[in-house]
């Protein structure tokens, strides 16, 4: 099998619209939770999300460009340009008939669906519809955007699975280029979910932190007083390719993709197993598949989305693998990101790698009161990060439905 490393990266998250951005304002410890902008949230329980800050989209995509595209879609090409450029790919001399695009979303084009009915319903059921209705909305178009506009020929497939999607997406894409299906593999996710439906659906599921008088502290993982995650948007994008492609055209490798494991907890609609059951199967065939042992992972960037029942199942999870381990750096950046869906995977694999790429590990902001069971047991990296030697980060992530995702990414 191939060696299979990252080479590129971008980012576009509510605490930075870049790399470095993004990078700088985690490890510092800044939240993008604020009151929500984008419509009326009076008459919600929930009125604040982790939106993108002073992001203009004309700024990037040209406006006669991006009205065919659902806002999920045009935060992807904006990642991925940064990614391409960020990993120096120069595509007009690569073989782009073995360069794919593996792209996820949990929601698609929510923001245009959401549009298009409420008008519908205003027309008196006149059925009258934007001819990019359809394209804007399935959640596989920005996978095939990305080929169309970069020509690119090699595998092309969108990846769904709730809340793990863009580690789903990571893991093929690590797989295919493993396997010698292609070279360089586009990756990523993408989210665009902060709307009426999208919080008001999620609240009526009480998933959402309804802390409105404070927004900004609300997302805190592991406290004995989380009530619900914070809704973010947003989007990350990897280039991964073979060692062998990498080395050929001489780009700067970031880091090494080494494992995934993806499995079912197979037990509830939207909850998780009370034992851990899917995240411990999953962390296990991540690490069978990196063929390395428990000891050597430095750093768990955690699911952890500040609900009661999910944080506590995926501690007990870890526990199941590695033990009572107060060496063991551990971080919730949701605490900070908010939760963006589909498109966490991505943003929380960029985070992991730069731990290994910088040797440090990112805070968990807002725990005040940790649950008792679990405050001697782990290294939560509350509120300041932690400068140590990351070898081996792991980063998981779940969904709706069960569906568990974990990649293990290494220092190169």
């Amino acid at each position: 099998m191939r060696r299979v490393v990252v080479t590129g990266m971008g980012a576009l998250t509510p605490i930075g619209n870049n790399l470095n951005d993004f990078w700088t304002n985690l490890t510092n410890g800044k939240s993008g939770a604020g009151p929500i902008t984008k419509f009326n949230t009076e008459k919600f329980k929930t009125n604040f999300a982790c939106e993108l800050k002073d992001f203009n989209l004309e700024d990037f995509i040209p406006k006669s460009e991006s009205r065919r595209y659902d806002p999920f879609t045009s935060y992807a090409l904006v990642a991925v340009d940064e990614a391409l450029k960020n990993g120096k790919v120069d595509l007009e001399s690569l073989n782009k008939n073995r360069i794919g695009v593996i792209w996820g979303s949990g929601n698609g084009g929510i923001q245009t669906f959401t549009d298009e009915v409420v008008d519908y319903a205003k027309r008196d059921e006149t059925p009258k519809f934007n001819p990019f209705f359809i394209p804007k909305i399935i959640a596989d178009i920005a996978s095939g955007i990305i080929s169309i506009k970069y020509g690119l020929r090699g595998v092309n497939f969108t990846t769904i699975s709730a809340c793990a999607t863009s580690t789903t997406a990571i893991i093929d894409a690590f797989n295919y280029i493993k396997w010698g299906k292609a070279e360089m593999i586009i990756t990523g996710g993408s989210e665009a979910p902060i709307t009426p439906t999208g919080i008001g659906g999620f609240n009526a599921s009480r998933a959402l932190s309804t802390r409105n008088e404070d927004p900004q502290s609300a997302s805190r993982p592991f406290d004995i007083n989380r009530d619900g995650f914070v809704m973010g948007e947003g989007a990350g994008a990897l280039i991964l390719e073979s060692y062998e492609h990498a080395k050929a055209r001489g780009a700067e490798i970031i880091a090494e993709v080494v494992g995934g494991g993806m499995a079912a907890d197979a037990y509830h609609l939207t909850g998780t197993h009370p034992e851990g059951e899917g995240a411990f199967l999953g962390m296990h065939e991540a690490l069978d598949d990196a063929n390395i042992s428990i000891n050597e992972i430095d750093h768990i960037n955690m699911h952890a989305t500040s609900t009661p029942v999910g944080d506590k199942s995926e501690l007990i999870a870890i526990e199941r693998v590695f033990g009572s381990n107060p060496d063991l750096g551990i971080s919730a950046t949701k605490s900070m990101t908010g939760h963006l869906l589909g498109a966490a995977g991505a943003i929380e694999a960029i985070a992991s790698i730069k731990a290994t790429q910088e040797d440090i590990i990112p805070p968990t902001i807002n725990t005040k009161e940790v649950d008792p069971e679990w405050e001697e047991k782990f290294d939560l990296t509350l509120e300041t990060a932690a400068k140590r030697t990351v070898n081996y980060a792991m980063s998981n992530t779940f969904g709706f439905g069960g569906h568990i995702a974990t990649a293990i990414f290494k220092k190169y």
